[in-house]
């Protein structure tokens, strides 16, 4: 069973920076794409970036393009999302998502899902 364990939410002020990191295990690290996804309260759930088994692909939301990047580590099981110039609209909890076989790493129909982390972006 794969778990996967997100860290490195908190409180930052606008146009700051965060990491976000995400641990994986339970299952070969490489074998899976992955994504993070944010969720505000009272929206649903969206999509923020995402990354293929090997790294040599990723997709961002337009939201995201040009300020976060995606990234992973295959010899550390672990998927980074590095946040930068952070506005008080990028306030939600950070999850991420494994999936072995997903055709669209931009919908949410990954297999798993760690239980997320907050960020909240003062103005």
């Amino acid at each position: 069973q794969v778990q996967l364990v997100e860290s490195g939410g908190g409180l930052i002020q606008t146009g700051g920076s965060l990491r976000l990191s995400c641990a994986f295990s339970g299952r070969p690290f490489r074998s899976y794409a992955m994504g993070w996804f944010h969720q505000a309260p009272g929206n649903e759930r969206k999509f923020v970036a995402a990354i293929n088994w090997s790294g040599s692909k990723t997709y961002y939301a337009d939201s995201a393009e040009g300020r976060f990047t995606i990234s992973r580590d295959n010899a550390k099981n672990t998927v980074l999302l590095q946040m930068n110039s952070l506005k008080p609209e990028d306030t939600a909890v950070y999850s991420c998502a494994a999936s072995i076989d997903v055709d669209d790493l931009t919908g949410d129909d990954y297999e798993y899902w760690g239980q997320g982390t907050q960020v909240t972006v003062s103005a």
